[in-house]
């Protein structure tokens, strides 16, 4: 039986009259501007390809909202100084990072540093970057969100993907920090953590989502969830009780054990046996 989606009603007084969405051009950030939209909630959405950017903001406009695009690669010099002009003069009220991605696996003997530290910089140079321009605008406002889109692989350790789950484990404890800040002005903050996503991203990637026990999320259904979180941080699980019997598995003291169980599950889903 499946885990029924939490909904809410984004209030736009609160989480409006603008909101900023980073990686919006597809998938679950698609989604979510989708559904702010309707709520009557206009966007910014920023992503790497422009095509499906565009394609979103078309969909995000018909609904009677106004959205802006901009097209830049968040791993590249001054993508967070771009993100702040394209947002100058607006009242943002929501601020959702969801471009974090693993973009580069290799054994960390074996790595190519400059890819290393891509991966570091759409992870956490880039959020941090984009959460420090507008934090000070949202804390005077006295309101508003921040959302960071994490994942089930911060909770350990992985072979070939080590720098993406130690960005991941480390923007966890950031939100963290920043929810007991920001909640003291009235601004909410979540860390917002995904499992197995039916999303355009890892179905490019060629993982086998048909494994048995898998708990898979659809996009919709995790945007319903992320806005419904917002207000309940510092840290909601998405994709119900066996995500969040995955978190509490792999938060467990027996590391050995439990980072070379995840590591075999890992190679299942990438279909190497």
């Amino acid at each position: 039986m499946s885990t029924p989606v939490k909904k809410k009603q984004i209030d736009p007084s609160t989480y409006g009259p603008w909101a900023l969405v980073v990686g919006g051009s597809e998938g679950v950030g698609a989604e979510i501007a989708l559904r702010l939209a309707d709520a009557g909630v206009s966007s910014v959405l920023v992503a790497r390809r422009s095509g499906p950017l565009e394609e979103t903001a078309e969909a995000v406009r018909a609904r009677g909202v106004e959205c802006r695009v901009l097209s830049v690669d968040l791993t590249g010099p001054g993508a967070a100084d771009g993100i702040a002009a394209a947002c100058e003069g607006l009242d943002v009220g929501l601020v959702v990072l969801n471009a974090g991605a693993n973009t580069y696996g290799a054994e960390f003997a074996e790595s190519d540093m400059e890819r290393v530290q891509q991966v570091i910089d759409l992870n956490i140079t880039s959020p941090l970057a984009v959460i420090r321009h507008f934090a000070p605008a949202l804390k005077a406002r006295g309101r508003g969100g921040i959302v960071v889109m994490g994942s089930m692989a911060g909770y350990l350790g992985h072979a070939d993907m080590s720098i993406y789950s130690a960005a991941k484990a480390f923007s966890r404890v950031f939100v963290e920090g920043l929810w007991l800040e920001m909640r003291e002005h009235g601004v909410d903050v979540v860390e917002v953590i995904l499992g197995v996503t039916r999303t355009p991203a890892m179905i490019r990637a060629g993982l086998d989502m048909d494994l048995p026990g898998m708990t898979v999320s659809e996009p919709a259904d995790v945007a319903d969830e992320v806005l419904a979180s917002i207000g309940e941080g510092p840290v909601h699980v998405c994709g119900g009780e066996g995500n969040l019997k995955g978190v509490e598995f792999s938060s467990g003291v027996e590391r050995g054990r439990i980072v070379a169980g995840a590591h075999k599950r890992m190679k299942a889903l990438r279909g190497e046996g």
